[in-house]
């Protein structure tokens, strides 16, 4: 260990022993947010802030002791470990907003953009692609592996004179490993030591510098800007030319998450200096446990604000957690995607000894050349072990003698269910292979420590039908292969979170869905876990940690475009032109039982990258429609004037959160006739005349007044307000529908969910 890592080591373990001593009142990491302040400079606000933590600490030493993080450039506020006594003091000053609890959030391609359409669009508007070298995108993540051939700056300018960032050097990262597409890099970790302990105990590789180490933060950053890569590939799989949506816009990299998670308050220091840093966008394929806190006691959602307050778009992860309600990073300023497949499978096939294909699905590298004996798990159990517990081939549940030179077939108990323990278990036996039979993994592509592959129920009745009518059945499992394209795509991902909105409800989340499952992008050559202990350089995985860069690159191109627009204007444009249709041209499903999803799934669609850059109609909002939203959700005069740094006062008439001009549609409590009104901003070439087309949702008379909206400049507005009547209950369920603008051109598309209640 060097010298520079043990001193922090040492520093932080006396922060980590001060948050966890015996004897006292039991103290944690708390974030203290103060909103928007008028210091002159990043010191008085550090002087300001010690002197409020001394009033509780009760000496300047404990203070200095205490902190963890100061924000200092777009919004006031520190953390620091606080008794919940003192946390409670600090929440009574007139000049905090919100006291919370720093917790850690989670984090959350060759095809991909083919599938989208943005090398199509990039051939047929070369110079409107060029425009996105001028966007800097800000990737709060674990980092960057700079050698990477997805980050060589051939062909880029100088960096933008606009941005103001530094390049952080630590271990085993100097200042040559930034470049005209590595513009910046810092890193944090002061908040996640705070909470977990020394980044050592964790007994896994990492850099005490913006080096990824596990690779996520690689993956990420390369999907939104990754030059251009030919010949990539993860194993021979899924074989083609590497490249970002925004191949030419230039990346800064704020490491904030360690071993897959990341400190609320690290992650709030990282956006404080993102923006001031000066991107345009700001992507976070991160997010928090379900339920999400409310806006104020959320990192997320505050720093957003203020990156929104300022002209920086933040696209984030929706969440993994795969059932409703659970969205997260709801907030309406925040560009919030769920995931979906695309038309590639990766395919890993059974073939039987009777010559039957099992269509299977995962990253299998090895080649198995031979046929090998099946057996269930449960036909395996070890002594005492029950046979429906050995099914799940769980650590120490099978029978060596039952498992050597076989491939065993497991089974999924839940989907949390480690898939690589089970791998484990079978090659600790002995076993040969795996095939696992998981209802819920279709088309998802795992990787595993030996021959393997994922099959769904249906292929599962296929093998069990083989295996019983046979004495002595055999089968091999296949190397993966690339099949594309296929239809239908996308489907919505099993594991992709859902709405309704817990914090929010009339406000519609996800916002968007993007290519999230397989998807292949730039991976650190020291993260082997999972890759069958191969250092590589392109790697497959599955999240909407995939699928938020997707929309990041797109939030930059489209800003490219329109460098005026806000970032509220950039996010009706992807979202009012996205699609509900698949490449059949039937409704998105939900993926794996093949229902019809809804805009609780994918928001407003699937995007469309060359529609979005030239949307027509947009609904655009500021922070001050943004108080006026705060104020429907019952904010407080002094937190409000904290947060804006200005006097601020909500209307006598409180406005309706259905009424904040957001490009979807959302009532969530239905009662009688409800009017919602809405305003959008023209943008085209001369006069144009809009028609309003609604689907409307089941038990609701749907109106438009106008019904036809005639524009005669660029730049005009005009409002409209949408009528619901109601004749039938919903029974408490949400019902959809859309209202859709068009001058035979353009469609302007945003989703309807209402709740009716008679």
């Amino acid at each position: 260990m060097d010298v520079v890592k043990l001193f922090f080591t040492v520093l932080l373990l006396f922060r980590f022993a001060l948050a966890n001593g015996d004897g006292l009142a039991r103290k944690q990491h708390y974030v203290v947010y103060m909103g928007e302040h008028s210091f002159k400079d990043s010191e008085s606000v550090v002087t300001a802030n010690h002197e409020m933590l001394t009033s509780v600490m009760g000496s300047h030493e404990g203070a200095q002791g205490a902190a963890v993080h100061h924000y200092t450039k777009t919004f006031r506020g520190f953390s620091a470990i606080l008794t919940s006594d003192q946390a409670r003091k600090l929440q009574e000053s007139d000049s905090v907003v919100s006291v919370f609890e720093s917790k850690t959030s989670r984090v959350h391609t060759t095809h991909s953009w083919e599938f989208l359409g943005v090398t199509s669009l990039e051939n047929s508007h070369q110079s409107l692609m060029n425009s996105t070298s001028d966007m800097i995108v800000g990737v709060i993540d674990s980092g960057v592996w700079p050698e990477s051939k997805s980050f060589n700056d051939y062909g880029l300018a100088p960096v933008p004179a606009k941005f103001k960032g530094v390049c952080s050097t630590g271990e085993n990262f100097t200042l040559s490993n930034c470049n005209r597409k590595i513009v910046g890099a810092r890193f944090y970790y002061q908040g996640f030591v705070a909470e977990t302990g020394p980044l050592e105990a964790f007994n896994e590789t990492f850099f005490l510098s913006a080096r990824d180490s596990d690779g996520h933060g690689k993956h990420t950053a390369s999907t939104i800007a990754g030059s251009v890569v030919p010949n990539a590939n993860l194993f021979g799989i899924g074989r083609g030319t590497a490249r970002g949506g925004a191949a030419r816009a230039r990346l800064a990299i704020y490491k904030a998450c360690w071993f897959g998670f990341c400190s609320d308050a690290d992650i709030l220091s990282a956006m404080d200096d993102a923006v001031s840093d000066g991107v345009d966008v700001i992507s976070m394929s991160l997010g928090p446990d379900p339920p999400q806190s409310a806006y104020f006691g959320d990192a997320n959602s505050i720093g957003s604000f203020h990156a929104f307050q300022r002209g920086v778009v933040v696209s984030a992860s929706a969440g993994n957690s795969f059932l409703p309600g659970t969205a997260t990073n709801v907030a309406p300023w925040i560009l919030t995607v769920a995931a979906s497949t695309m038309d590639r499978e990766i395919q890993s096939n059974i073939y039987l000894g009777n010559s039957q294909l099992i269509k299977g699905f995962s990253i299998n590298p090895f080649q198995m050349n031979s046929f090998y004996g099946l057996v269930a798990g449960s036909a395996a159990a070890a002594a005492g072990v029950p046979s429906a517990n050995a099914s799940f081939c769980k650590s120490d549940t099978l029978d060596p003698a039952l498992v050597k030179g076989r491939i065993v077939v497991c089974t999924l108990e839940e989907i949390l269910d480690s898939r690589n323990e089970k791998a484990a278990t079978v090659k600790q036996a002995g076993g040969m292979g795996i095939i696992l039979v998981d209802p819920l993994a279709k088309d998802i592509a795992f990787q595993f420590e030996i021959p393997g592959t994922v099959i769904s129920i249906e292929e599962a009745g296929k093998l069990q039908a083989y295996m019983v009518s046979n004495q002595s059945p055999v089968a091999r499992i296949s190397q993966t292969v690339t099949v594309q394209p296929t239809k239908p795509a996308p489907e919505m991902a099993m594991f992709s979170s859902a709405g309704p909105n817990v914090i929010s409800p009339d406000i519609i989340k996800p916002d968007i869905t993007a290519p999230g499952v397989n998807v292949l992008a730039a991976w650190s050559p020291s993260a082997t876990a999972n890759t069958a202990g191969r250092s590589i350089d392109f790697n497959i995985i599955s999240g909407t940690s995939m699928s938020c860069p997707h929309v990041s690159a797109l939030a930059a191109i489209v800003k490219s475009v329109h460098p005026s627009w806000s970032p509220a204007a950039i996010k009706s444009a992807i979202m009012t032109t996205a699609t509900t249709q698949d490449n059949a041209r039937s409704s998105i499903r939900r993926h794996p039982n093949g229902t019809e999803a809804s805009p609780f799934d994918y928001g407003s669609g699937l995007v469309n990258p060359a529609a979005a850059v030239d949307p027509g109609l947009v609904y655009d909002f500021d922070s001050s429609d943004v108080i006026d939203f705060l104020c429907s959700t019952g904010a407080s005069p002094g937190q409000l004037k904290n947060l804006t740094g200005e006097t601020t006062y909500c209307r006598n008439t409180t406005t309706s959160s259905y009424d904040f001009n957001y490009p979807s549609i959302g009532v969530s409590n239905q009662k009688g006739n409800t009017s919602v009104h809405r305003t959008v901003t023209y943008y085209g070439e001369g006069p144009a005349v809009y028609k309003a087309e609604v689907d409307s949702p089941a038990g609701a008379y749907v109106s438009v007044t106008p019904n036809e909206l005639r524009f005669k400049q660029t730049g005009e507005k005009m409002s409209f307000v949408i009528n619901f009547t109601p004749y039938e209950g919903s029974n408490e369920n949400f019902v959809f529908g859309a209202l859709t603008w068009t001058d035979g051109t353009h469609v302007v598309r945003s989703p309807i969910a209402v709740n009716i209640s008679l």
